[in-house]
Formats: structure tokens, C-alpha cells, sequence
């Protein structure tokens, strides 16, 4: 058995406090644009707009994250306290919300460059996997979206939350939606997936959503829903929408 009990915050600058979450999102997002820049991105016109488009991306993460976490895990409470949507350092981001804030940023700016905003998906979805990676790191420090009681060797025991020994569901989905991801999805990438726009999308929702789907077994579902119809939970019932949506787009992009 492990235990977890490290501090949220990694540093403090005077009264500023820099936490583990939120150097998560840089490094995440300045190694995904790296990545597209340096490996993926080959069409001069697209390389020259792709500063821009970060800055669309970070926007549609933020808001559709948050806004997701509002209505699809805690409805009832922020519609009784709406000041604290706002409050995001406070946590509460849903993974799916900032999934569609991230489709909607892309059509937005790919309406006014007058360019296939499936181009600039298929990038996301080829470097989304780093950002994931850092992201579940993240919320294994932070003691949140624990495992499971589970009485095996690797158990972690979160020392801010209970004394239960937990599977480290965190870790399953770095490696799984992380790591796992990254190398399937730029298997096609050398395939040539990309010369057909809309393909790596469609994969990438598809492999998320069956990881997703399986890792949820072993986490804990949110206390304040709780397990729902057929005994899944809200994060399963969302996965089970992308990967019909996933497997649909495929079909029609093949």
C-alpha cells in the first residue's frame, strides 16, 4: 500500500499560490503545441494560424470544461449558489464539457479562417493525450476523483480524504488515456489517417470513451450523484454518448 498526501499546492510566490492543477493545463498545452508545430503540422497556411488558434483552444477548455461540470455533475448546487461557477480555482471541470467548448472554439475559428475545422481536431486529438496525461498526474496529487476501496498491493490510501485503500484510478487513466492513447493514435498518424480530416477525431473519441468507460469501474463515482441507470455512472453514460458518436463519424469519414 501507498500514501498520498501530497500538497495541492506546488510553490508560493508572496501570497500567490501556483497549484499542481494548473501547471497541469501549461505544460500540457505548451507540449500539444509543440508537438503540432514541430511533428504534425506540415501545411505552411495552417502552421501560420496555429498561434491563434491556441488561444481558442485554452478559451473552449476553460468554459466548456467548467459550464460541463455545472450541468452534467453539480446542477442543483451551483443553480443555488451561481457565483461560484465562476470560481474555478475552487475545482469542478468536466473532461467531456471541455471536450465540446474545444469542438465549438474550432468551428468558431475555423468559420473565420474559412479552413476544415476537422483539420485542426485531428491535431487536438493527436496531442489532446499529453495534456491528458499531466491532467490525471494532477488529480492524483490532488487527492481527487479517488479509486475504489480496493484491498490490493498498489492500493493508494489518500490521507486527505479517508483512511480506505483505494485503487489509484488517476493513474489508470494517465496511463490508459494518456499514454496508451497518445501511441495508438499517432500509429495512425504515420498511417496516413490524417489525409483524410475528421478520421483521428472520430478514433480519438472512440478509444477515449472505451478507456474511459472501463476506468470508471474503478473510481469513485461523484457522492453527490452517485450511480444512475444500469448502475453506471454520470462520467460511463457520457463515454457510452461519445463512442456512438465516435464510431458514427468514422463510418461516415472512412
Amino acid at each position: 500500500m501507498f500514501t498520498n498526501n501530497f500538497d495541492p499546492v506546488a510553490f508560493q510566490i508572496f501570497s500567490l499560490e501556483i497549484r499542481w492543477y494548473s501547471l497541469a493545463y501549461i505544460v500540457g498545452i505548451s507540449l500539444g503545441w509543440l508537438y503540432c508545430k514541430k511533428k504534425l503540422i506540415k501545411d505552411r497556411n495552417i502552421l501560420d494560424i496555429f498561434d491563434d488558434y491556441i488561444t481558442y483552444i485554452i478559451i473552449g477548455i476553460i468554459l466548456g470544461g467548467r459550464i460541463g461540470y455545472t450541468l452534467f455533475y453539480n446542477l442543483e448546487y451551483y443553480l443555488g449558489n451561481p457565483i461560484e461557477i465562476l470560481m474555478v480555482w475552487n475545482g469542478g471541470m468536466s473532461f467531456h464539457g471541455g471536450l465540446i467548448g474545444v469542438i465549438v472554439a474550432t468551428k468558431l475559428f475555423s468559420k473565420k479562417y474559412k479552413t476544415n475545422h476537422f483539420i485542426f481536431l485531428d491535431l487536438v486529438a493527436l496531442s489532446a493525450p499529453i495534456g491528458i496525461f499531466f491532467g490525471r498526474i494532477a488529480n492524483f496529487i490532488n487527492s481527487e476523483l479517488y479509486g475504489r476501496a480496493a484491498d490490493i498491493p498498489w492500493s493508494v490510501q489518500y490521507t486527505l480524504i479517508d483512511n480506505i485503500k483505494r485503487h489509484p484510478s488517476q493513474l489508470y487513466e494517465a496511463f490508459l488515456e494518456g499514454i496508451i492513447l497518445f501511441f495508438i493514435l499517432n500509429y495512425f498518424f504515420k498511417k496516413n489517417y490524417l489525409k483524410k480530416p475528421g478520421q483521428i477525431s472520430a478514433l480519438f473519441l472512440i478509444f477515449y470513451s472505451l478507456f474511459r468507460f472501463f476506468v470508471e469501474y474503478f473510481r469513485s463515482p461523484d457522492p453527490q450523484i452517485g450511480y444512475l441507470m444500469l448502475n453506471l455512472t454520470m462520467g460511463q453514460l457520457i463515454s457510452a454518448v461519445f463512442l456512438i458518436i465516435g464510431t458514427l463519424l468514422f463510418s461516415i469519414k472512412k
